[in-house]
């Protein structure tokens, strides 16, 4: 029988990118369902600048105020030492792992001749080469238990096209194929992974656009559902495919765009 996904008490997660945005938001909801989190990061504090819910309190911090445990691990995930570290730290606090979140990403973009070979590092580096590291290190961690969870936090970005942001649709997909191919080789393992694919999110990293009056209103006319995404649409998926209610769901790279990938949309006049 399929398991709540609102209520995982005990269970251990390690979230990427967990300061700030998304992964803090990942973090904080997942502590609120009783999880033990461990948060990796170049630094403890929030971003300035991000739609962070109570941003001057670390995100290990607050999720221990919902009545759980959680820590900070500095970390980069271009590193392979320091990823390999913030598991095993994961492991030896809590002696077990459950659900790792491949979270971390850095945006780069513009008109395609004005870019340069240090956008396109960027992007591989933390994207590809992080998802890859955490991947890794959680799977096998994993194969040792007979089970685990692993989650990217893709984009539409990793499914189709976007004008002026190159590097990074190029690095989500092949993010994007790094969860098909992973899901296919360990399905059969007891160990599932899966992607979740936001389209415009209120975070730091789309801030600038949010508060345009001209790109709000062309955000909200083109998705259908007529609204940005905000940070716990995507927590909240994180938990349902954290939990056993997903048990049979594999290699899914779930849109989070409000319709936008359903096909060609524009709104009738009145």
């Amino acid at each position: 029988m399929a398991g709540r996904y609102d209520d995982l008490t005990g269970r251990v997660a390690v979230v990427t990118g967990g300061s700030s945005g998304l992964g803090r938001g990942i973090a904080l909801a997942y502590a609120r369902a009783g999880m033990k989190v461990v948060v990796g990061d170049v630094v403890a504090g929030a971003a300035p600048g991000n739609y962070d819910l109570q941003p001057d309190i670390p995100t290990a911090e607050l999720a221990m105020s919902y009545g759980t445990e959680a820590l900070f691990v500095q970390s980069d995930v271009t590193r392979k030492e320091d990823v390999d570290r913030l598991i095993e730290t994961a492991v030896q606090r809590f002696g077990r792992l459950d659900v790792m979140v491949n979270n971390a990403g850095v945006w780069r973009g513009g008109p395609f001749l004005d870019l340069c070979t240090d956008d396109l590092d960027a992007c591989f580096s933390v994207i590809v080469r992080g998802s890859w590291l955490g991947a890794q290190a959680a799977l096998r961690r994993f194969q040792q238990q007979g089970r685990g969870v692993l989650i990217n936090i893709v984009s539409t970005a990793g499914l189709h096209g976007h004008v002026g942001q190159t590097p990074y649709n190029m690095a989500k997909a092949a993010q994007a194929n790094l969860t098909r191919c992973l899901a296919l080789e360990f399905a059969g393992s007891g160990i599932r992974v899966n992607g979740i694919c936001p389209t415009w999110l209120k975070t730091g990293m789309s801030r600038n656009g949010a508060e345009s009056p001209q790109f709000d209103a062309l955000v909200r006319e083109t998705l259908p559902a007529g609204r940005w995404g905000e940070i716990d649409d995507v927590a909240q998926a994180a938990l349902f495919l954290a939990s056993d209610a997903s048990a049979f769901v594999h290699g899914v790279l779930m849109p989070l765009d409000g319709g936008e990938s359903a096909g060609t949309f524009f709104r009738l006049a009145d």
